[in-house]
């Protein structure tokens, strides 16, 4: 056995040059012990000594026990792999250049291994003698990705087996460190993935520790790890005093109260969320100082100064470098749009369908001869005149009109997208006919629809409105109750006008939706409170229904961005992320299980904040809501969000697009069979939850050892009673104390950081590229025959509907912004993927695990292929028809429509 287990490492052979023989103890503790040439004693029951080594076997011990005079010292290794940066500025190698120097007088990175094994006599795990990484002045000059260097360690032979290392930086530059191997031990080679920014001394004086791959739950920790790991948790919750430095590694909890900056005037001042008053989960604290003119705000950061989030989770370079490429996009898009409209006042709106294709094949500049007067009067930065010449100036052409460039005028696509667009979560099966608000109507008006019977019977092929609810054929998207609360606020904004829609669709027997009816709704005090359009007889109302379907599409951009996409993927995961950091350590399973979905998480979140969802950021600037965009999004939190139906089945049960059926896959009988986004994300659920189970199951036999992990227990309470601290006592939060109700929670939070956040952002630009498909921004109301508008729109029915639309920069702002959101980086991970993909975790068995479901994703992606060349699947395959591929799990780098990557990263 002690040879075989030599054997694993090829170090070791080639460096002994002496016999070594391997020792287990009686807990099973390996070492290695040269023997050759030295005085060993052995010790056998009859108390006979020999100098040759011999061995006897204990009648209480089944193991032959070879005991050495006294603990002799041997080498071993360490691989530690270093990764640079591609890209350095003049004072980051200037700093290189010194680090090489200084470490070849001694300031240099010095490692410790920390045993698993407890020394009671020095009270303190054992430790092996300090060693430095060599050649780190020779190598410092490589302009490869990642540089390898070795150190080589001196341990005892009793040292047991490397549960730690600690590094300590004596350079004066930060560096990533992203793996350390240890060869020479008797277990074959010792992986510590890193993955981490380590500091330099000067400014972190502690030293770093990086545990290994073994996953222990915290009362299977080794003794000589324990105060590791409960020192390393203290130092990243920190002491929530001060404000952070962007080097620091601290996770901690504050409300939104850095989206306005009162310094600049009350209009630029924004309610805080979080608390009682506008309830809202936690995001990441960074302990800058309050505002000047109100203590109750955070002062703000604008960009391009970058907002504090713990080092580790800033973007890698690779992802970095693609967001600054789709951020100086939005700079070039911008820029233009801003100098036409100062140059003429009439080049404000789109006049037709012809400047939107131009956007596309001409470019901005080109279409208005002004590419050479502009370039020549502006000096623009060196890397933007390199990159005008890439095209930058036009736009791709968005997927939505690829294939057919007025498919999103049909009533069928616009229907469609309803269950294969960007957002395919509000669509409801209608059950009540009329549907009723819930609002007060006190305040609302009456909570009765103006829609009727006759509205919509005679598109229902011969049923009534009771057979056709009764046969589930009516379905709805209402947001009558999420935008009324909001209208006089918003059409009281400068170029904002917005309905609360409600449009009922009908399910054709072919299996496609058709719409019949949109209702929109004013506030009680407007002359006309309510309002019923139905599809077109005429070419009045052929203009009237285009008009009331972008007021729908307006009305849905909203509440994807704010509230499905923003809110459910973005906001409420971010306290998940906190609390899991600041309670489970790195060792923890559960912690290496949710490692690659936390991934960017935080700083995309904090990039949000200073210039998505902040004061005069893109989305009040683009998006009908304005300044109230963020409340809109508190106001849902509120009202609706419930992580207990945040999971796929039980979204769809709740919405009534599935009714469970054991009989059928996945439990649920879809209503809509060919529901793309929900018959592809049931297989993804299923393959997540299989994954998950297997991983659970395997650490927690039983409910006693959920109920009894400590750091488990602390962060799923921490992610609740601080994280959501403002729902910490609604009665629908699952409970923690079965492997099941850890099983559906870790499943859940997976679902949504992967697949449900990639449903909702990787399609923006390929279907909101095209503005008229979906406004985000509606600037006029539908005039009727009492309007003095109303003359106008009869004269130029498309001139007046182009008017209603965003404004030239308004529309091209909002294109570069989701061209940028909608960009796969070329470092993603992917759903089935994952960093140090063979061993992330030093157990077998979960790695082995961790393969069937990557096959298993494969699987699926094969099976998403397959539907969409399926004719029988008319939502998804057909002339002019975009496949659904939005959750097919792999992608290429830039703007795919497609790909489900691990985590919410963009």
């Amino acid at each position: 056995m002690g040879s075989s287990l030599m054997e694993k490492s090829s170090f070791l052979a080639a460096s002994s040059s002496s016999t070594t023989r391997l020792v287990l103890n009686r807990q099973g503790n390996r070492s290695f012990l040269p023997l050759e040439g030295r005085r060993v004693q052995v010790v056998i029951r009859r108390g006979v000594k020999s100098t040759t080594p011999v061995a006897a076997i204990s009648e209480d011990l089944d193991l032959v026990k070879v005991v050495p005079e006294k603990a002799v010292k041997f080498k071993v290794r360490a691989v530690v792999t270093v990764r640079n940066k591609n890209k350095e500025d003049f004072k980051e190698t200037l700093v290189k250049h010194l680090d090489a120097f200084t470490d070849k007088i001694g300031r240099n990175v010095v490692l410790e291994l920390v045993s698993t094994d407890f020394d009671p006599k020095t009270k303190a795990p054992k430790k092996s003698k300090e060693a430095v990484l060599k050649d780190w002045s020779k190598k410092s000059n490589l302009k490869t990705e990642r540089v390898n260097y070795t150190a080589e360690f001196v341990v005892d032979s009793n040292f047991g087996i490397p549960g730690a290392i600690t590094v300590a930086n004596k350079h004066q530059q930060e560096f990533f460190l992203e793996s350390i191997t240890i060869e020479g031990f008797a277990c074959g080679p010792v992986h510590f993935p890193c993955n981490s920014w380590v500091q330099s001394k000067k400014d972190h004086p502690g030293k770093r520790v990086f545990f290994t791959n073994q996953p222990y739950l915290p009362h299977e920790t080794p003794e000589g790890l324990k105060a590791l790991r409960e020192k390393e948790l203290r130092e990243l919750r920190g002491d929530g005093e001060g404000e952070r430095k962007l080097s620091d590694r601290v996770y901690d909890f504050d409300v939104y109260n850095d989206l306005g900056n009162p310094d600049k005037g009350i209009d630029f001042a924004r309610p805080k969320l979080g608390g009682d008053k506008i309830p809202y989960p936690r995001r990441c604290r960074t302990g800058r100082p309050p505002s000047d003119t109100d203590m109750n705000s955070e002062s703000r950061v604008e960009k391009p100064l970058p907002m504090y989030v713990p080092r580790d989770e800033q973007f890698e370079e690779s992802k970095m470098n693609a967001f600054s490429t789709g951020r100086l996009k939005g700079v070039l898009h911008n820029l233009i749009p801003s100098l036409m409209a100062s140059i003429s006042a009439n080049n404000k709106d789109f006049k037709g369908f012809s400047d939107i294709d131009s956007l596309y094949s001409e470019g901005l500049l080109l279409k208005l001869g002004l590419h050479d007067e502009i370039m020549n009067k502006i000096t623009l930065p060196k890397a933007v005149s390199k990159l005008q010449e890439g095209g930058l100036l036009k736009y791709d052409l968005p997927k939505i009109v690829s294939k057919d460039k007025y498919a999103w005028l049909r009533d069928d696509e616009f229907a469609r997208q309803a269950i294969a667009g960007i957002n395919p979560v509000s669509i409801e099966r209608l059950q009540v006919f009329p549907p009723v608000s819930k609002l007060d109507p006190e305040i609302y008006g009456p909570q009765e629809s103006a829609l009727k019977d006759e509205h919509i019977v005679g598109q229902l092929n011969g049923m009534t409105v009771q057979e056709a609810l009764d046969a589930s054929k009516l379905y709805i998207i209402d947001y009558h109750d999420v935008y009324l609360p909001f209208i006089d606020q918003i059409n009281a904004l400068d170029g904002r006008k917005s309905y609360a829609t409600r449009t009922v669709y009908f399910l054709t027997d072919a299996g496609t939706l058709k719409p019949v009816a949109i209702e929109l709704s004013l506030p009680p005090s407007s002359p006309r409170p309510k309002r019923v359009v139905t599809p077109p007889v005429d070419a009045t109302t052929y203009w009237t229904w285009q008009l009331a379907k972008a007021h729908v599409c307006s009305n849905d951009a909203g509440v994807h961005q704010l509230v499905n996409h923003w809110l459910r993927t973005h906001a409420t995961m971010e306290p998940f992320i906190l609390a899991a950091h600041r309670q489970m350590s790195a060792m923890h399973p559960i912690f290496k299980l949710l490692d690659p979905h936390m991934r960017y998480t935080l700083e995309i979140n904090a990039l949000a904040r200073q210039s998505l969802i902040s004061v005069d950021g893109v989305i009040e600037s683009c998006f009908t809501p304005g300044r109230y965009c963020m409340e809109i999004s508190a106001s849902a939190y509120k009202s609706s969000w419930r992580f207990d139906k945040e999971n796929l089945p039980a979204d769809l049960i709740r919405r009534g697009m599935a009714v469970p059926d054991p009989t059928q896959p996945h439990g649920l009988k879809l209503m809509i069979e060919d529901y793309p986004y929900a018959a592809d994300g049931l297989m993804i659920w299923a393959a997540i939850e299989n994954w998950v189970r297997n991983y659970v199951n395997h650490y927690y036999p039983d409910s006693g050892q959920v109920c009894n992990d400590k750091e488990l227990q602390a962060w799923y309470a921490e992610s609740i009673n601080v994280g959501h601290a403002d729902l910490r006592h609604a009665d629908w939060w699952p409970t923690l104390a079965t492997p099941e109700d850890l099983c559906s929670i870790l499943t859940t939070i997976i679902w949504l950081a992967s697949a449900q956040h990639a449903a909702l952002n990787f399609g923006q630009y390929p279907y909101g590229g095209y503005v008229p498909n979906r406004p985000p921004l509606m600037r006029r109301l539908i005039p009727d025959e009492n309007d003095p508008e109303y003359s106008v729109f009869l004269s130029d029915p498309q001139k007046y509907f182009f008017c209603a639309l965003p404004s030239l920069l308004q529309a091209t702002k909002f294109m570069a912004v989701v061209d940028t959101l909608s960009t796969h980086s070329p470092d993603e991970e992917y759903l089935g993927e994952r960093n140090h993909q063979s061993i992330w975790s030093g157990d077998a068995e979960v790695i082995e695990g961790f393969y069937e479901f990557s096959a298993e994703i494969r699987r699926v992606e094969k099976e998403i292929d397959k539907r969409n060349s399926d004719p029988r699947l008319r939502n998804r395959c057909g002339a002019g028809v975009l496949p659904y591929e939005l959750l097919a799990p792999s992608s290429e780098p830039g703007v795919t429509c497609r790909g489900v990557p691990n985590s919410v990263s963009i």
